[in-house]
């Protein structure tokens, strides 16, 4: 894969943020860029209801009339074709990835933000390339012993409620500078 633009660290490495604090940090990343493309890669497929919240996220996006959105019900960007989708982003894009994750149980309906990359499909023990400058991790689910089984059979009701907050958040914090 390509090597991407380096953006300065913001300086944290992951901050667990509810519902009502994530337009905030949306916020302030398009005040750090306020020139720069920002594409939105949300990760996940329509085919297990636990991973269906980034292309969740990406169709809502693509639907309020975000430019530059990689991965919606559409067209997922999944495991398969991961690498072959970020080869596509314009090198100068900011990038923010988005991609549910299990964690424990009091995380779930959480978000894990970071200035740093996100690593994909790590709970279903898949390697992937560390993706994006920006990083939002959903917590959906708990993790446990079958990881795969447990995002097969993750609340639809869950994840649909965390991607319209975090489809929300972003149109608020990018909408309001």
């Amino acid at each position: 894969m390509e090597e991407r633009t380096v953006l300065p660290v913001d300086g944290f490495e992951r901050k667990k943020l509810t519902a009502s604090e994530l337009p905030g940090f949306f916020r302030g990343i398009r005040q750090r860029y306020p020139d720069r493309e920002i594409t939105f890669l949300c990760i996940g497929t329509d085919r297990s209801t636990g991973d269906a919240l980034g292309p969740l996220v990406g169709t809502r996006l693509a639907e309020h009339g975000f430019p530059h959105v990689v991965g919606t019900l559409q067209f997922p960007c999944d495991a398969d074709n991961l690498e072959l989708r970020m080869a596509a982003i314009p090198r100068e894009h900011v990038i923010v990835a988005i991609d549910a994750c299990l964690g424990a149980s009091a995380s779930v309906g959480s978000y894990l933000v970071s200035g740093q990359p996100l690593v994909p499909a790590q709970s279903v023990g898949v390697t992937l390339p560390a993706v994006g400058h920006y990083s939002v991790a959903a917590v959906v689910n708990v993790n446990g012993p079958k990881p795969y089984w447990t995002l097969q059979m993750t609340s639809l009701y869950q994840v649909m409620r965390m991607a319209d907050v975090l489809a929300d958040s972003i149109v608020s914090g990018f909408r309001t500078i």
